[in-house]
């Protein structure tokens, strides 16, 4: 199916050890931490989406936000996510008819999947955004 590089795949295990060591012992750096790099995601997304919407629409790229970070009761995960609080978003994300005021359909506008775009991307840069802010925690203790 596929290749698994097995030094990649210790140096994620190892990395997520040192990252489990650091929720245990300073909570409020690893909260910090997620935060740093829910803010890097939160501009892979708005930059993806003022790329792909050929529309400027002012409204839809301030809506972009980051999350709080939280803790997931099943996994004990620290996790944050990164949202479009705009009313219209679902409708640009996905696509929607075109309709006037009479009800006539006019067509049907294609969806940009931004967030679907901006999700690969990140999680091709994840572990290096993470890396890169752990190192920046550790530096400073």
């Amino acid at each position: 199916m596929g290749d698994f590089d097995i030094q990649g795949l210790k140096k994620i295990e190892a990395f997520s050890r040192e990252l489990s060591d650091l929720q245990k012992l300073f909570p409020k750096e690893a909260k910090a931490l997620m935060r740093r790099s829910g803010t890097k995601a939160r501009a892979i997304v708005a930059r993806r989406a003022r790329t792909s919407v050929k529309k400027k629409k002012g409204n839809y790229f301030r809506s972009i936000k980051r999350g709080k970070v939280w803790v997931d009761a099943s996994s004990g995960e620290y996790k944050i996510r990164v949202y479009s609080r705009a009313p219209h978003a679902h409708l640009i994300e996905k696509g929607h008819r075109i309709v006037d005021k009479n009800g006539k359909e006019h067509g049907f506008q294609k969806g940009y999947f931004v967030f679907d775009k901006a999700a690969a991307e990140i999680n091709n840069q994840w572990t290096s955004i993470l890396e890169e802010e752990f190192h920046k925690i550790m530096s400073k203790l």
